[in-house]
């Protein structure tokens, strides 16, 4: 297991490096460069991020938001061009170690809450949440607005404002597109992205859908295991692997996931790990929680069990986190309680490995 931390650069994330290098068992980052998606990143940029990386002692072998340009979700003509950025922004990360690239294949919202920063009353803390009543009161439209009002001035992964600014037309235009099309859609990605990655050594993980269910009549195809057993076979390649996130996954309660992560670790097709908790609280209802296993519904020691048993070498990254200690933050993406997180999940690692290997290097 590599023990890995999200950072957003030092332009723009308040958490300075070297706090993340103090944190226990910390061997690197899930980096990311604030790009809009679809264009190409260059060489020039990725050296610097990685420079500043390397000189605070971290490595950087894995990289997020990557993101596919909504032309090609949406099979449109311009699609082409964007995945020849796509494939030069392979190439170049390449160059510089990158040996997993984290995205998704969600439709207009990477990921949804209707809170950012519900209060726990159990310990005035507090996290993300979601309650799809609330998405009846607002709309897209809405949801949009108060997400940006309650980012704290920070620009959130997925919700970058020019891929927001075309709402209303990008919605328009999803109203014909159901979800064998936009899988139709993937394939046609898949074909052309894989084979360079197996030529420079890279793999692609796609995240799953947050949360784990249509929204707003959308069509979503990667929240199940059925439905990632369609997407491994879409390109069947090493290269086409999944970035199996614990919450997203198990915001549904159907959802099994030290099965899931059985199930994939086997077939080698776990790229990258992401790692959390999640308290039900009813139909579509939900908060994110501490990754303390008895704060939440999520069984975490199963979970680290499946992953010891199927991935051992897997990246993770403690993901999400609530806000304690009056820090004010990115939400979900404050130092302290990820911090603790990583703790957490480093103690069960240390306690499953001297249970069944006898001993934890």
């Amino acid at each position: 297991m590599k023990m890995t931390f999200r950072w957003y650069g030092s332009k723009i994330d308040p958490i300075p490096l070297k706090y993340i290098r103090q944190i226990p068992g910390m061997s690197g980052l899930m980096g990311f460069l604030d790009k809009a998606a679809g264009d190409n990143w260059e060489e020039e940029e990725i050296k610097a991020y990685m420079d500043e990386v390397h000189a605070a002692g971290l490595e950087c072998e894995v990289i997020e938001s990557v993101n596919v340009h909504e032309d090609i979700k949406m099979g449109l003509p311009s699609r082409d061009a964007y995945i020849a950025n796509y494939i030069s922004t392979i190439r170049n990360l390449a160059k510089y170690g990158v040996k997993v690239i984290v995205y998704n294949f969600m439709p207009v919202f990477d990921w949804l809450r209707t809170d950012l920063a519900r209060i726990i009353p159990e310990d005035g803390s507090n996290s993300l949440y979601f309650d799809e009543k609330d998405l009846g009161e607002m709309g897209p439209l809405e949801i949009v607005r108060k997400t940006a009002e309650d980012s704290h001035g920070f620009t959130l992964p997925g919700w970058e404002p020019e891929r927001l600014a075309l709402l209303e037309t990008t919605l328009k235009q999803y109203e014909n597109i159901g979800p064998d099309d936009l899988r139709r859609n993937f394939k046609y990605f898949l074909d052309a992205v894989i084979p360079v990655c197996e030529e420079v050594g890279i793999r692609m993980a796609c995240h799953p859908d947050d949360p784990a269910w249509p929204i707003f009549g959308l069509p979503r195809i990667c929240h199940s295991q059925d439905d990632f057993d369609k997407m491994v076979q879409l390109h069947d390649s090493p290269a086409n692997t999944l970035c199996l996130c614990t919450g997203s996954l198990g915001s549904n309660p159907e959802n099994d996931i030290p099965s899931i992560i059985r199930h994939f670790g086997e077939m080698d097709r776990i790229g990258a790990m992401h790692v959390r908790n999640i308290k039900f609280l009813g139909y579509h209802h939900f908060r994110e929680a501490s990754h303390l296993s008895r704060e939440g519904d999520l069984d975490m020691f199963a979970i680290m069990e499946a992953i010891h048993d199927v991935c051992p070498d897997t990246y993770i990254r403690p993901d999400h986190g609530r806000m304690i200690w009056d820090e004010k933050g990115r939400p979900g993406y404050g130092l302290y309680d990820r911090a603790l997180g990583a703790a957490y999940i480093n103690g069960l690692w240390e306690s499953i490995c001297r249970i069944k290997d006898g001993k934890c290097e």
